[in-house]
């Protein structure tokens, strides 16, 4: 059977390794170390975890729930946030990845978009979406 750590199985879920690692302290997932003492989570329990995730929306409650058709994700920190008269220009850093979006200055005013805060760019085709984490 194979295990994954903290990290991998926090990537796998689409969240940080902190967030793992507080659901495997509270008990939401089992874990168990390895001969290094690493904490390793049983690929069988992950799986049913991440469908208990997936059904609850993240972990979130109901109304942090976020309902898209774009699939490509790019979860990262706003780093620029350029406002003009209508239009705006918003910089993620997905890790490696620098995402530039132009959106309506309304849309990132209704955000609440500054520079800092976690994000999430939605890619779809050659529109870039932004979700505010």
């Amino acid at each position: 059977m194979q295990s994954y750590t903290i990290g991998q199985a926090a990537r796998l879920l689409g969240v940080s390794p902190d967030t793992a690692r507080r659901w495997a302290d509270a008990g939401r997932v089992a874990t168990h170390r390895d001969e290094g003492g690493r904490r390793l989570i049983d690929g069988r329990d992950l799986a049913a975890f991440s469908v208990e995730v997936g059904q609850n929306g993240g972990g979130a409650g109901e109304d942090d729930v976020s309902y898209t058709s774009a699939r490509n994700a790019f979860p990262g920190i706003v780093t620029a946030v350029k406002l003009g008269d209508v239009a705006a220009q918003v910089e993620i850093q997905a890790g490696p990845h620098r995402l530039v979006s132009l959106l309506t200055r309304e849309a990132v005013e209704e955000l609440g978009l500054e520079v800092g805060m976690q994000a999430t760019a939605r890619v779809k085709s050659t529109s870039v979406h932004i979700d505010r984490a």
